[in-house]
Formats: structure tokens, C-alpha cells, sequence
């Protein structure tokens, strides 16, 4: 396993990290005995970092990742979030996120995350996640429950907005940087690098773009995305590979991202992670897949509050 700083933290991660959302059943129902088998996999086999929501499931990912994680919390770095706790359920202000974090604590059965992140930020104020939000984090820093405090989203220049007027040790982004989009190198990944700060990416398939079964109904994504997507599929059938498996060894290639976070529910899955690690990319398959995205690439949809979108 390759380990990577987490900006200026001084936390290593593994290049590939656990993505807990599934665990909350979020994309479809999964055993919660084979996630606990995966979570244990995983760390037995490298993977440090676990991230999760208590809006993952509606806190049942936090729940089964905390009791996956009985006795081996020490082996681990633990992300969590806070701010959104439901689809259009959203509150910033200090004092709920406080009082949240405090169920998560528990749900995790930890006494401290190692990083504790403002989730969606586009769905926020600004002001109030620059001037309340994140200052309230330092708090529960200063005492001893959070290693480090970090933001989470979707479009760019909100998340560098925050990082250019608040203290902010990473930044997690989505759907910016894989085979179909590469749009985080313009906007964020300069800003992270002259800042120290840690970079982590997730959705190197395009939430389910980049894979045989495709985007579900509610991806964003317009009809000739889809389509492109298809095609790669084809077309890496053709050359006798898998393309979430080249896309995700496309993501981890990135040496700017700490780490690249893969939703994950069954020691299948982190085996099929481990067999990228062992790969390496194919130069002529990726430029051919550039040229068939060529058409589409970097398309962004609106994600967040209007005045937010990039």
C-alpha cells in the first residue's frame, strides 16, 4: 500500500481510501455482516481511510462503520462529516454541528475523529461557514476531538473561497477529476498546493458513470455523458480491461490527491482496489478514451444554492 501526507496535517493516508457511504445502503441494500468483513479486509490489507456522513444512510453508515471498526479504531484514520444530515437537510450554525458531531462520536464508538468536515458547502452561507462553522471545529480541535478540519463539495470556486478566508487543512471535491473531467487541476489543486492543503477525491467512476451498470436514474449527468460513458465501456470490453478499474487507476495516478476514495460494501470490492494498485495505466487506452470523451469533457452540472455554482 502507497501512503501519501495529508497536506500540512501530518497524517498519512492510503492512496486509496474506504469510502463508507454504501454501508448506509445509500445506492442499494447491502449485508451489514459482509460490510464489516469488507471494513476488516481492508484494514488488514493497508487501507487507513475510512470516510463517512451521518447523512450516509441517514446515520446507519456511521453505525455500521463504528461497529466495524470495534478494536481496530487505532489502525484507522476516520473522517466524518457534519452540516448535512438529510437530502434537503441542512444546518451550519455552531452550535447544531457541535451537538451532532456528539451523536457521531457515539455512533462511531470513538472519542475523537481525525477529521471532522463541513459537508456540502454549497448548500450553506458562505459567511457563516467562514465566520461560525468552521471556527466552531477549531473548538472541538483545541479540545481533542478533531486531528484536523476540513469542507467537502461540488463546485470549485465556493470550496476556494472558504480556503482563501478561513483555515482549512483539506478539501474534499467530487466528480472534478477523472477520466471525464479534469477541471480541479485549473481551479482547486493550485490553491490546495500553495495553502498545504490535503486534497481527497472522490467519485473517480462519475458517481456510476465510469461503470457497467451505469448511472442510476437520478445522476445529473445529461443523456450525451451517459452515452460516452457506454461507449468506454465498449471499448475497454474490446481491449480486454475493465473501465472503472483503468479510471480509478487513472484518479490514483494524480500525485496532488492524498487519496482517492472508492465506495465500498463487500471484500470484492476492496479486492478489486487492491488489483489497481498493482496496475499501472495504459497510455494509448487512456488517450483513446480522452478522444471519445472529447465532446463532453469537463461538463459541470449546478449543484448547491444558485448564488454557489460554479
Amino acid at each position: 500500500m502507497e501512503y501519501r501526507q495529508l497536506g500540512n496535517t501530518g497524517i498519512n493516508v492510503s492512496v486509496v481510501g474506504f469510502g463508507a457511504a454504501p454501508l448506509g445502503d445509500v445506492f442499494r441494500a447491502t449485508d451489514p455482516a459482509e460490510g464489516a468483513r469488507a471494513v476488516h479486509f481492508a484494514v488488514e490489507n493497508g487501507i487507513n481511510f475510512f470516510d463517512v456522513s451521518p447523512y450516509y444512510g441517514i446515520t446507519l453508515a456511521e453505525e455500521r462503520l463504528g461497529e466495524a471498526l470495534a478494536g481496530r479504531r487505532d489502525k484507522v484514520v476516520l473522517a466524518t462529516k457534519c452540516g448535512r444530515y438529510g437530502v434537503n437537510d441542512f444546518n451550519f450554525s455552531g452550535r447544531h454541528v457541535t451537538a451532532e458531531f456528539e451523536k457521531s462520536l457515539r455512533r462511531l464508538k470513538t472519542d475523537y475523529v481525525d477529521l471532522l468536515q463541513v459537508h456540502s458547502v454549497e448548500f450553506g452561507d458562505m459567511q457563516q461557514i467562514i465566520d461560525e462553522t468552521i471556527p466552531q471545529l477549531r473548538r472541538l480541535q483545541e479540545q481533542g476531538k478533531v486531528r484536523a478540519v476540513g469542507i467537502t463539495g461540488y463546485p470549485l470556486r465556493v470550496m476556494v473561497k472558504i480556503a482563501t478566508a478561513a483555515q482549512v487543512d483539506t478539501i474534499l471535491t467530487y466528480c472534478r477529476y477523472n477520466l471525464m473531467i479534469t477541471d480541479m487541476d485549473q481551479l482547486l489543486t493550485p490553491v490546495a498546493r500553495q495553502l498545504g492543503i490535503g486534497l481527497i477525491n472522490a467519485s473517480a467512476l462519475h458517481m456510476g458513470l465510469l461503470t457497467e451498470r451505469g448511472a442510476s436514474q437520478w445522476h445529473p449527468a445529461p443523456s450525451a455523458l451517459k452515452d460516452a460513458a457506454w461507449q468506454a465501456v465498449r471499448l475497454c470490453k474490446s481491449r480486454g480491461v475493465s473501465l472503472p478499474q483503468v479510471a480509478l487507476r487513472f484518479a490514483i495516478d494524480h500525485t496532488g490527491v492524498s487519496s482517492t476514495l472508492v465506495g465500498v460494501s463487500t471484500i470484492a470490492h476492496v479486492q478489486e482496489c487492491l488489483k489497481v494498485l498493482a496496475a499501472t495505466s495504459d497510455q494509448e487506452l487512456l488517450d483513446e478514451l480522452h478522444t471519445l470523451f472529447k465532446p463532453v469533457f469537463n461538463y459541470v452540472w449546478p449543484s448547491g444554492k444558485p448564488e454557489n455554482h460554479d
